[in-house]
């Protein structure tokens, strides 16, 4: 299940405990997340990748330092950790296959 994140602590505890993240920045007004939701879902629940997967919406007011930390400044913004460290990052929609391929799945 892909986890919402709502506070800095959060996150962190998340990217420090797993090796593989993948994180989605995102807006619920976002046209181009909206289309991306779904996709990272499916991934998700029929196991396809190894990341774990959170989503952290832009405009909650506990997700701003992280906004500033990471220099979110459009959306979907995809962010890949390994280990607690950033390896990819990608801006705006992908379709299925390059999520994966992104992922290294």
């Amino acid at each position: 299940m892909i986890e919402h994140v709502e506070n800095v602590s959060q996150f962190d505890e998340i990217i420090s405990t797993h090796h593989l993240v993948l994180v989605d920045f995102f807006a619920t007004w976002c046209g181009p997340c909206q289309m991306l939701s779904p996709v990272l879902e499916e991934i998700d629940e029929k196991g396809e990748s190894e990341a774990t997967i959170i989503k952290v919406d832009v405009d909650l007011d506990g997700n701003s330092v992280l906004n500033e930390r990471y220099g979110i400044r459009s959306i979907p913004n995809l962010i890949l950790f390994k280990d607690g460290e950033i390896v990819r990052t990608s801006l705006g929609y992908i379709p299925k296959n390059k999520v994966l391929e992104f992922i290294g799945a």
